[in-house]
């Protein structure tokens, strides 16, 4: 049973820090992308970041470009998303994805607040 498990959210000042985790279990993920998505109050789930499953290929938002970083540990069956200078519109609950050839999976998310 493939399960997404994200961590690390929380409540932070504008201009501070959280690092999110997503631990991946069932299979091993070192072979497929994965990506961070996020759904503000009121407003619908949009893309945030993905990687590619060497790690070395990377995209973002631009919303988030230069503040946020992802990355993956695929010893760990683990992608991080690093969140530097966070602003109140960062506050959503964000979750990690992967698509795998049978279908698509979400964690079921984690709540970052950020206040002004």
């Amino acid at each position: 049973q493939v399960q997404l498990v994200e961590s690390g959210g929380g409540l932070v000042q504008a201009g501070g820090s959280l690092r999110l985790s997503c631990v991946a279990s069932g299979r091993s993920f070192s072979n497929y992308n994965m990506a961070w998505f996020r759904q503000a109050p009121g407003k619908e789930r949009e893309f945030v970041a993905h990687i590619k499953w060497s790690g070395v290929y990377t995209n973002y938002a631009d919303s988030v470009k230069g503040r946020f970083t992802i990355s993956r540990d695929n010893a760990k069956n683990t992608v991080y998303l690093e969140m530097n200078r966070l602003k109140a519109e960062d506050t959503a609950v964000y979750y990690c994805n992967v698509n795998l050839p049978s279908r698509e999976y979400w964690g079921k998310g984690i709540l970052v607040t950020v206040s002004s």
